[in-house]
């Protein structure tokens, strides 16, 4: 093909009566078509109408920021101003929730279902980056939605290991409990044996005469701790080690590694960073994810403690 351009002067198509613009393009050639009035008057509106928007809306870029615009409205400004008045329209019942003791709260119905569900938008702030978006946790930090708890079920429990956290070291509330290593203490054909018992009270391994030298080694050890019968003891945060539920795993190779080293695992304590009312609405959250116990009360702390001793 060939580009073949002339000047044809003002001819006019015949059949349209549209004068060409005098181009040609291998036979064939462009009229002069003239756009459509109503395009047209569109196109002007639409250009003015950007116009009017500019002046009006924030939109030119400046150095630091945009032009205000005649109206000084921005989204940002409308976002903050939504943001406070939710916050002004919600302040009475998170003031009330951070007003009632924790023990109390599942008195109240209404002030609890409200508690669960701003709980439920603060846990996904400040807590799935360990327990993971549904709380099922992950190696080495707790499955929130069992019933297995190190130090207690029960809204007063919970709300303190939140508000006190575990093992900080700056901070003389915090939960505190101290496996020692055994790596040393015991050799390791003692370990295996202490292992091989743990499996045996969990129902993963039969009991045979390793299990049974472990069973001895186990109450010398570590029954001060996780009970006789190896069921745990919450006040010192030892796990119930006759379940199926484990913290770091309960295969022989991850026991031994627990029993060898120990294992000290920290969780941040809130108490300091966020206020009463929110640490509330975590612990109410929590407790309702499905392994939430009765809050105790007062007396049966005391005999429990009792008990304990």
């Amino acid at each position: 093909m060939t580009n073949n351009v002339k000047e044809t002067g003002s001819r006019v198509d015949e059949p349209t009566g549209t004068a060409f613009v005098g181009h040609e393009w291998d036979g064939i050639e462009e009229l002069n078509t003239p756009l459509p009035r109503w395009w047209l008057l569109t196109f002007y509106a639409c250009v003015i109408w950007a116009l009017g928007y500019t002046v009006v809306y924030p939109a030119w870029p400046m150095i630091n920021s945009a032009t205000q615009g005649l109206w000084g409205w921005s989204s940002h400004g409308q976002l903050a101003q939504d943001i406070k008045s939710q916050t002004a329209k919600r302040a009475p019942i998170i003031a009330a929730i951070g007003a009632t003791p924790i023990d109390q709260l599942a008195a109240k119905p209404e002030l609890m279902n409200a508690a669960i569900e701003g709980g439920k938008a603060a846990f996904k702030v400040n807590c799935v980056q360990c327990h993971g978006s549904g709380a099922a946790g992950s190696k080495g930090y707790p499955n929130l939605n069992d019933d297995d708890w190190l130090w207690g079920g029960d809204l007063t429990a919970i709300h303190y290991t939140i508000e006190n956290g575990v093992r900080n070291p700056d901070h003389a509330q915090t939960r505190q409990s101290q496996m020692p290593a055994f790596d040393g203490v015991l050799t390791p054909a003692e370990i295996s044996a202490v292992v091989a018992h743990v499996r045996a009270i969990s129902g993963q391994r039969k009991a045979d005469g390793l299990s049974q030298q472990g069973a001895a080694l186990f109450a010398n050890n570590c029954a001060v701790c996780h009970g006789a019968d190896g069921k745990g003891g919450r006040q010192v945060g030892a796990p119930n080690l006759t379940d199926g539920i484990w913290l770091y795993g309960g295969d022989t190779e991850t026991i031994t590694e627990t029993v060898r080293k120990s294992r000290q695992g920290v969780m941040p304590r809130w108490g300091h960073k966020l206020d009463a009312a929110t640490i509330n609405m975590l612990a109410a959250y929590v407790h309702s994810l499905g392994g939430g116990e009765a809050t105790q009360a007062p007396q049966e702390v005391a005999a429990s403690n009792v008990e304990r001793k």
